[in-house]
C-alpha cells in the first residue's frame, strides 16, 4: 500500500504551531575544552528546541555521546565531565521535533558507527525524502535506533564515507542525495568537524574564530557568548572541514537542483534570537523594520504600543518610532516558563500562557493599545492575550502582526500538522479580528516583509505565505 502521508513525517507525533526543528554546534579546538564550549554554545541556541539536547565528543579515536529528553541544564545537570571525556572535537544539539516521537533515541548528535570509524551527526532541518533513503539503507542492511530524519543522515553519510573512503567525498555524494533543508555539525572519531549547509540556504549556519579554534552554530548569538569572533555565515551548498583547531577545507560542494527557494524568512520574524546576524542580516534591525512597516501599512489612533513577548517586542519598537505613539511594558514575563508552542497539548499550551504572561495593568488600564505580536497561526493564543489585555482594562485592543498571514503547511522544516489548522485558511481578515476579539487587526504585507529584511544576502522562502 503507498505510503500517504507527507514525505517529511517518518514517524511525526507533532502537530502543534509555528515551531522549528534544533539547533547545531561544534567546536574544534587545540585545547581539551570542546564539551563545555559545546555545552554553552548550546544553552545560547536552548529557544531553538527545548525537547532534549545532546553533546558527542571525539576522544582517541572513538565518539563518547551523551543526550536525553528536557533542557541542557536538565540533560547536563551532572557535571558533564563525569560521563564525558573533554576532548578537542565536540558536536552538540537542541531539539524540537518535526519528524519522528519524543524520545532520547530521536535526539541528537547521531553517533553512526562503521567498518573503519564513526561519526556523530547533529542536523536542523528537514530532509523530504528520508524514507525512501532509511528502506534504501535498510535493504542495504543498515540499521536504525530512531525514527527520525537525521538519524538517517547519519548512516547515509557513514555510508559513503566508507564507499569513498573519504571523509570529504563521503560527505559530499551522501548530501547530494538529501531532498530537503538541512545544516550540519559532524564530528568524526579522527577528531575533524565539518559544516555543511544544504544548496538551498533555508536553515542558518555559521563559523567563528578564536585563539583556539573554531566553532559552527546556528545562530551568531551563540558565537558571542563562547567568545568566538564571527568570521561569516556558511555558504548554501558549502562544506567545512576543520581539524586541529584550522580550517583545511572550504568549498561549494552541492548545487540547488531546485532552483527555487532560500532562507526561511521566518528566522527573522520568530525563530532567531535577536542578538544574532543571519546572512548579513541582524534579526533586532530586521524586527524593527517590521514593526515600521506596519505603522506605515496600518496605522491607528492609539494611547499606547506593547509587543507580545519575545519576539514582538522589536516590532512594537519599530511601530512606535514610526507612529509617534509611547512604547510600554504590556506584559510581565515568567522567566522560568519556556515558549509556549513547546508543551505537547493545547490544555498544557494554555495553562503555561497565563502563568507565562500577565498584563501590566498600570500601563494599559484604561488605554488604547497596539499590540504588536509575530504571527497567528490557530489564533487561540491571540485571544487570550487580547482577552487578557482588555480584562486589565484596556479601552481598545488594535492587533498588529509583523508576518503575512500564515496560510501554508511547510515541509522544510516548519512543523504544522495540516493546513486546516491555520486561522487564515478558514476565514477571512475580519472573521480573524472578531474571533480574536481585537478592534482591529493588520498583518504585514509580503512587500514589506521583504523590504524589512532587503538587506539579507539571501532569496528568502515564503512559500508558508504564497504557497
Amino acid at each position: 500500500m503507498a505510503d500517504t502521508r507527507a514525505p517529511h513525517q517518518i514517524d511525526s507525533t507533532s502537530n502543534q504551531g509555528i515551531n522549528e526543528k534544533c539547533a547545531v554546534y561544534g567546536v574544534s579546538l587545540t585545547a581539551d575544552e570542546a564539551v563545555g564550549e559545546v555545552l554553552s554554545g548550546l544553552l545560547a541556541l536552548q529557544h531553538r528546541g527545548q525537547e532534549g539536547a545532546g553533546v558527542a565528543v571525539a576522544y582517541e579515536n572513538k565518539i563518547y555521546c551523551k543526550k536525553g529528553i528536557g533542557l541542557v541544564s536538565e540533560v547536563f545537570s551532572e557535571k558533564p565531565y563525569t560521563v564525558l571525556p573533554e576532548g578537542k572535537t565536540a558536536v552538540g544539539h537542541t531539539r524540537y521535533s518535526t519528524a519522528g516521537g519524543k524520545t532520547e533515541e530521536n535526539t541528537g548528535p547521531f553517533v553512526t558507527e562503521y567498518l573503519t570509524g564513526r561519526i556523530a551527526t547533529s542536523h536542523n532541518g528537514n530532509i523530504t525524502n528520508a524514507r525512501e533513503i532509511r528502506s534504501d539503507l535498510l535493504n542495504g542492511g543498515l540499521q536504525f535506533n530512531a525514527t527520525c530524519d537525521s538519524e538517517v543522515i547519519s548512516s547515509l553519510i557513514s555510508f559513503y564515507i566508507v564507499k569513498e573512503k573519504d571523509i570529504l567525498q563521503g560527505i559530499t555524494k551522501g548530501a547530494e542525495l538529501l531532498e530537503g533543508s538541512y545544516s550540519l555539525a559532524i564530528a568524526t572519531g579522527g577528531g575533524k568537524l565539518a559544516a555543511v549547509r544544504d544548496p538551498i540556504g533555508f536553515r542558518p549556519l555559521c563559523i567563528g574564530k578564536k585563539e583556539t579554534g573554531y566553532a559552527i552554530a546556528s545562530e551568531s548569538c551563540a558565537l558571542d557568548v563562547c567568545g568566538y569572533e564571527f568570521v561569516r555565515d556558511v555558504k548554501p551548498g558549502e562544506i567545512i572541514l576543520i581539524e586541529n583547531g584550522k580550517i583545511v577545507f572550504e568549498d561549494i560542494m552541492l548545487y540547488n537542483k531546485s532552483e527555487g527557494f532560500g532562507l526561511c524568512i521566518f528566522e527573522y520574524v520568530y525563530f532567531a534570537r535577536p542578538d544574532s546576524v543571519v546572512d548579513g542580516l541582524s534579526v533586532y534591525n530586521a524586527r524593527v523594520n517590521m514593526g515600521a512597516a506596519l505603522a506605515n501599512e496600518y496605522p491607528v489612533e492609539a494611547d499606547v504600543v506593547c509587543g507580545v513577548p519575545d519576539s514582538g517586542l522589536e516590532a512594537a519598537m519599530g511601530y512606535s518610532i514610526r507612529s509617534g505613539i509611547p512604547l510600554v511594558s504590556g506584559f510581565v514575563k515568567n522567566r522560568y516558563i519556556g515558549r509556549s508552542f513547546i508543551y505537547p497539548s493545547q490544555a498544557q499550551r494554555d495553562g503555561a500562557l497565563s502563568q507565562k504572561l500577565n498584563p501590566l495593568r498600570a500601563t494599559v488600564s484604561g488605554k488604547k493599545v497596539v499590540l504588536v505580536d509575530d504571527s497567528i497561526v490557530r489564533g487561540t493564543t491571540s485571544k487570550k492575550i487580547v482577552g487578557s489585555l482588555k480584562a486589565a482594562g484596556a479601552k481598545e485592543v488594535h492587533m498588529r502582526v509583523s508576518s503575512p498571514p500564515f496560510r501554508h503547511v511547510c515541509h522544510y522544516g516548519t512543523d504544522i500538522a495540516n493546513s486546516e489548522n491555520l486561522m487564515a485558511n478558514n476565514m477571512g481578515l475580519d472573521n480573524m479580528r472578531i474571533q480574536i476579539g481585537a478592534d482591529s487587526l493588520g498583518f504585514i504585507s509580503l512587500e514589506g516583509l521583504k523590504r524589512a529584511c532587503g538587506n539579507c544576502t539571501l532569496p528568502f522562502c515564503t512559500f508558508c505565505f504564497t504557497g
